[in-house]
């Protein structure tokens, strides 16, 4: 639980506070001085008088009543200190500093319970064990530097690793982002990042909290809870950009489907920011640049104007915003095209810069370029450039100059601009000074353009949160679980915990589920299958039935043209170790694709899509989605892969059916949503065209609840 006593409190204890700010006692006492903490503040230690001017406690029963206490003190102590201050002195919020509890023996485990438990007893908030404390601007409770500049309007930071929260700190500060809340949770025994996200979605005000979050987390101890209220709050305005650190060994798992082989906690985690509309991160400075690009104006658009004084570096970034999906569009076409009001709005400006520029796009204005040149640029390009959606100002110095008026034009620009701004300043040492008043003004800086780029795409790319509707129009769900009842106690009666499902079975399911299948036979016996494949027509494809990789065993025959080739190839297949059968298909042509299902333990079915066939495994191109999806959901995961434009058609080749493809993974998650016995789905591959997309090989595995 999150109470006043944590965020305001009026008094605060540091049990272990010292002298020496070289340990964390100390540094924190230091910490919460400089930081001009409002409150009464007291200090227990029994060695010391007087502590960085503050008079000393010997012992906690020599304090009065104490709303917040912070213990720097081994962990064999803090129970006793949590059960005597919550007892006697009122206290109802604890940030306990001290590492060696349940991250390190079963003994701390206990440690940690009995805290747990006495801060229950008394309705108290507990931050930690084995972190590094919180800050806001209340007080700053934390033992570590750098203190980061602190703003209403700066980012909340939530980290489940204390060292990672001041690496992540480090980084944000020398780009000038600002912070209203720095949460280092550590153990979370009992709040974790999910519980601090919950608070600040039920307790949002619009008009006076941080709408931007920034979340480090190792573990997602709760996915419902994250992915509820992250995704409310981004759904009030606010934004969220996280890391998720480590993959799960389930990724390296031998797997007994395509499925199996390429889903991964990571890949839940990957499907739960998705749906949560959370931007994905992989490092600290893309974290921490996706935080600046948070707190301007958010992009309407994907056409970029770049200004700059250096050719190369606006190069580098038109190939990096190209390579992310945005747009540099050139401002000089012909007078006799559309954008002959671009181009002469290009001459105008030309003639106002140097010789020698350009304004092509990017906007090269030359190293000689004047302050005032560059508010002209930027005039241009807000008012006179109408399809420009964002700019980016490339501006540093060799050396030769201060670049002072140049960044109060800048700083200027920024305020009056409805069109979001990109100041990228390189120019750290030659020009520290320049850039640290830029920056005291209240603005970022993007010194490196190409991770500007990046962080830039991971933004555009990333949805808004999905709907909470499950899409049943066309599903049969009292059907779905007849079939599933009995099939689980089919397995119970051949003692068995698992087992994939006969053909017919799966073929029922997805009858269920609304998803076409190619017409099939299964049998032992040739004369039955040469019968049906007379029925159907030939050419047929066979398949031998029991293997899990009947490529890998030769157990796939394509065009069989005649009752001859077919008997050949079913005598062939049936010698196959561990065939049971052999099944006929109609021949069908048309792109593969792969729609695919794992169960994850907490998070539910991740749903896959991405090419078929033997493309699945060999090129990994797949996006992933959490069950059950909505078409919004669908739609982006299909238009996200980097195989898109084959789907769509290319050189003269028709494209896919792409509301079929949508409607298959829909209705597939729709299934899965009610079936939590199926823990792997394999349609693969799915043969798709211009008319419709069906099901060519499809594989169930169940388990028993």
């Amino acid at each position: 639980m999150i109470n006043q006593q944590l965020l305001n409190p009026e008094s605060i204890v540091v049990v272990g506070g010292s002298n020496n700010v070289h340990k964390p006692g100390g540094s924190i006492v230091r910490n919460l001085i400089s930081g001009g903490y409002q409150g009464q503040l007291r200090v227990v230690n029994p060695k010391e008088d007087e502590v960085q001017g503050i008079g000393v406690c010997h012992d906690v029963s020599e304090l009065p009543a104490t709303d917040l206490a912070i213990l720097v003190v081994p962990a064999r102590f803090c129970p006793d200190y949590v059960e005597q201050l919550a007892r006697d002195k009122q206290t109802r919020a604890f940030i306990i500093i001290s590492a060696g509890f349940g991250e390190e023996t079963a003994e701390g485990a206990l440690l940690e319970q009995r805290i747990l438990d006495t801060c229950r007893q008394y309705g108290a908030a507990l931050i930690g064990p084995n972190c590094i404390g919180m800050l806001n601007r209340s007080h700053h409770s934390v033992f570590t530097l750098p203190i980061p500049k602190l703003s209403a309007r700066g980012a909340d930071f939530i980290s489940g690793s204390g060292a990672t929260a001041v690496f992540i700190l480090e980084s944000a500060v020398v780009k000038g982002l600002q912070f209203n809340s720095v949460w280092s949770v550590g153990n979370g025994k009992q709040i974790g990042i999910e519980d601090v996200l919950q608070y600040m979605d039920e307790h949002f005000n619009p008009a006076t909290d941080s709408r931007v979050k920034l979340l480090y987390i190792e573990n997602v101890a709760d996915p419902d809870k994250l992915l509820f209220h992250a995704g409310s709050l981004i759904r009030k305005g606010c934004r969220i950009a996280a890391i998720k650190a480590g993959s799960s060994e389930s990724g390296s798992r031998a797997a007994s489907s395509h499925t199996g082989a390429i889903a991964s906690s990571d890949a839940a985690v990957e499907a739960l920011f998705r749906k949560a509309g959370i931007v994905r991160c992989y490092s600290r400075e893309e974290l921490t640049t996706v935080g600046c690009i948070f707190t301007l104006p958010p992009l309407k658009g994907r056409n970029f104007a770049i200004v700059t004084h250096a050719g190369g570096p606006g190069v580098m970034l038109t190939d990096a915003l190209s390579k992310g999906g945005m747009n540099v569009p050139s401002l000089t076409a012909n007078a006799s095209s559309a954008n002959s009001a671009n181009s002469a709005a290009a001459a105008e400006l030309k003639a106002k810069l140097f010789p020698g520029s350009s304004v092509n796009n990017p906007i090269d204005f030359l190293a000689t370029g004047t302050a005032e040149q560059l508010g002209t640029i930027i005039d241009y390009c807000e008012h006179r450039f109408e399809e420009i959606d964002a700019i980016a100002v490339i501006y540093g110095t060799p050396g030769l100059t201060q670049l002072y008026e140049a960044y109060d034009v800048l700083d200027r620009k920024i305020r009056e601009c409805s069109k979001p701004i990109f100041p990228i300043l390189p120019s750290m040492v030659t020009a520290g000074p320049e850039v640290a008043e830029f920056l005291s003004k209240g603005h970022v800086n993007f010194s490196d353009e190409v991770t500007l780029a990046t962080a830039l795409s991971q933004v555009m790319r990333t949805p808004q949160p999905a709907s909470h509707e499950v899409e049943l129009y066309g599903v049969d769900i009292p059907r779905l679980h007849n079939i599933l009842f009995r099939e689980v106690r089919r397995l119970k009666f051949e003692g068995k915990a698992s087992g994939w499902l006969a053909p017919g079975v799966v073929r029922e399911i997805l009858e269920c589920a609304g998803i076409s299948m190619v017409p099939e036979m299964v049998s032992t016996s040739c004369e039955e299958l040469a019968a049906f494949a007379r029925q159907v027509g030939y050419p047929v494809v066979a398949k031998v039935v029991g293997p899990v990789h009947k490529s890998d065993v030769g157990g796939v025959a394509l065009n069989v043209r005649t009752p001859e080739h077919l008997a050949i190839e079913f005598g062939r297949m049936m010698q196959i170790e561990g065939a049971t059968g052999v099944m006929v298909q109609k021949m069908l042509r048309g792109t593969e694709l792969f729609v695919g299902a794992k169960y994850e333990n907490r998070f539910g079915h991740v749903v896959l899509c991405g090419l078929g066939g033997i493309f699945v495994e060999a090129l990994k191109d797949v996006s992933s989605g959490l069950a059950p999806l909505t078409y919004d959901e669908a739609f982006s995961m299909i238009r996200s892969l980097r195989a898109y434009k084959i789907l769509k058609g290319t050189r003269g080749q028709q494209g896919i059916n792409e509301q079929r493809y949508a409607e298959t993974i829909v209705r597939l998650s729709t299934i899965l949503r009610f079936a939590t016995e199926i823990k792997e789905v394999d349609l693969n591959p799915l043969l798709a065209d211009a008319d419709d997309v069906i099901a060519v090989d499809a594989r169930i595995r169940i388990e028993q609840e």
